[in-house]
């Protein structure tokens, strides 16, 4: 007998359309669904326990580090509100002569909806000396040793070290808290703290005597608090506190032989984190029926990716003779903390903006040439402002002004997008002693106005969508008047060019920077050309042409991340 589903036999899962969208929450808040979500990823972390304080017989155990939900796959309702409660980190404990009292408290639960972890742990009745284990699910022990260091708390990934040994008279440093949980692989980079919490607090050391000194515990990963070095000359600090927003245990206080007071204070721990992320995703078996009515309805997932993007247009050219700077290409960018695009599985052009030609002062114009745009998708990023022996133009960045006219710097950020893709170029000088011209606009600051030197370019901006930062589109010096004994403004750090006499500096290739003024008979620079960066997840598959663009992995901890690079125009495609 035929079966209604067409003869398919397999488990009919529902479809969860969440576009990936992932919420970090650092405070309590409510987070509320995609109207086609049905299945979250979520990390939950707890507050940090408190480290204990030090004392005459022991340094102070480190608190346990904050337990970890870390789930996969977690059923909700599309268009809902999920209350999100991030849990405290423990108080550190105070310095108190009988050690039940030194003791640090334990951390307090973060939750997502009805789904929680466990606050890391405080030391347990025996004494502060003792560390505390992780919390819940993980419940990781504190470490152990013989000798009188504070003992470390466990970490969410591992159980607390081993104190460093010693005997009553000499030096027993404190033992290095258990490493956290690296939960980064389920989520979109960048997330806070490399994606590793709820490291254990360190112990902390204990001396003899006072010329003796002992080393606490050293941080653990995932935020946990180092543990407090005993000495040089009885000194006993407290320890270090768990990192905030960690879950990481605080580090214990330290302890010395002589005295029965001023010990060190066992540390607070680091309070907690929830991250959420709403999956797309369609597992199991589906007839066709079920397949068109779940895209009918907007709850089948989209096949594509969620991408980080920068986008640089060419930087403005240079003015002849000893007018003003190029301003650089526009600079828009998602990266970091922007809104993403979505692409689905097809191919996408990218254009990449040329610089504007330097003009020879034999020319009839008194312009430099603005820069091309460079496009992404639906993001354009306009060319830069030319510099001007008049009144710079407008562009990503204004192009600086001259010394005849208006001598105005050209206006930034045209056409005006939110956020700005860049800034004005500077005012151009003209009368006894200099005639020299403006800076152009940089994507970080304006451009100078001319005086003595002429007019600096602005400053470009800094971005790490590769995995390391590089500065990109600044301005173009002004002009020189190098024929009444003028000096030359510096260049807009970012790829602007300089301004030299004969022919002004070009704006650096792929970074939209302006290009450089130069002296009264000379061309104005040429403004370098633009670039866009395209930042996917490290599961994204992603191609270039042609093959003078790259696709490349970046490195940890920076999240392993694809990112596909275009110098030159041409086409990505996502499959």
């Amino acid at each position: 007998m035929a079966k209604i589903n067409g003869g398919i036999i397999g488990a009919l899962n529902p479809t969860s359309f969440g576009k990936c969208t992932q919420t970090i929450a650092t405070s309590s808040t409510t987070v509320t669904t995609q109207p086609g979500t049905r299945l979250v990823a979520a990390a939950i972390i707890s507050g940090g326990g408190g480290g204990g304080a030090g004392f005459s017989s022991q340094g102070g155990g480190g608190g346990g580090g904050g337990g970890i939900l870390n789930s996969a796959s977690i059923s909700v309702c599309g268009a809902t509100s999920y209350p999100i409660t991030i849990g405290g980190g423990g108080p550190g404990g105070p310095p108190a002569a009988p050690t039940s009292l030194g003791l640090g408290t334990a951390g307090t639960a973060s939750s997502f909806g009805s789904n929680s972890s466990g606050g890391g742990g405080a030391q347990p009745g025996g004494g502060a000396a003792s560390g505390g284990d992780s919390g819940s699910p993980q419940s990781n022990s504190a470490g152990g040793g013989s000798g009188r260091g504070g003992k470390a708390g466990g970490g969410a990934g591992a159980a607390g070290g081993a104190d460093g040994g010693g005997s009553p008279t000499t030096a027993n440093p404190g033992g290095t808290g258990g490493v956290g949980l690296d939960i980064s692989p389920s989520f979109t980079a960048p997330i806070p703290n490399s994606g590793i919490y709820g490291g254990g607090g360190s112990g902390g050391g204990w001396t003899a005597s006072n010329p003796q000194t002992a080393p606490g515990g050293t941080s653990a990963p995932g935020g946990g608090g180092a543990g407090a070095t005993s000495g040089p000359g009885g000194a006993t600090p407290g320890g270090t506190v768990g990192t905030i927003n960690t879950g990481g245990g605080g580090g214990g206080g330290a302890g010395k032989c002589a005295g029965s007071g001023n010990f060190g204070a066992g540390a607070a721990g680091g309070s907690g984190i929830v991250i959420v992320k709403e999956l797309n995703k369609a597992s199991g078996v589906w007839n066709l029926k079920s397949q068109f009515s779940a895209q009918k309805s907007g709850t089948w997932p989209l096949v594509g990716v969620d991408v980080d993007y920068l986008v640089i247009a060419g930087g403005g050219g240079g003015s002849p003779g000893s007018g003003g700077g190029g301003g650089a290409g526009g600079y828009r960018t998602s990266f970091p903390g922007g809104t993403k695009l979505f692409l689905g599985a097809g191919s996408f052009p990218i254009t990449i903006g040329g610089g504007g030609p330097g003009v020879n002062p034999s020319t009839p114009t008194t312009d430099g040439t603005p820069g091309s745009p460079s496009i992404f998708s639906t993001i354009t990023s306009e060319g830069g402002g030319a510099g001007s022996k008049n009144a710079g133009a407008s562009g990503g960045s204004g192009g600086g002004g001259g010394y005849c006219g208006p001598k105005a710097g050209g206006a930034g950020n045209t056409p005006p997008v939110s956020p700005s893709q860049g800034n004005a170029g500077g005012n151009g000088v003209s009368g006894a002693p200099y005639y020299q011209g403006g800076g152009g606009g940089g994507a970080g600051g304006v451009g100078s106005n001319a005086g003595n030197p002429s007019g600096p370019g602005g400053a470009g901006l800094a971005n790490s969508i590769t995995g390391s930062p590089v500065t990109r589109a600044g301005g173009g010096a002004g002009g020189v008047d190098t024929a009444r004994g003028g000096s030359a403004g510096s260049a807009g750090p970012g790829g602007g060019g300089a301004t030299t006499p004969g022919t002004g500096t070009a704006g650096t290739v792929n970074t939209g920077g302006g290009g450089g003024g130069t002296n009264n008979s000379g061309t104005g620079g040429a403004g370098g050309s633009g670039i866009v960066i395209i930042r996917g997840p490290s599961t994204a598959s992603l191609s270039v042409s042609p093959g003078t663009n790259t696709v490349t992995t970046s490195p940890a901890p920076d999240g392993s991340a694809k990112v596909a690079t275009f110098t030159v125009s041409g086409t990505l495609t996502v499959s």
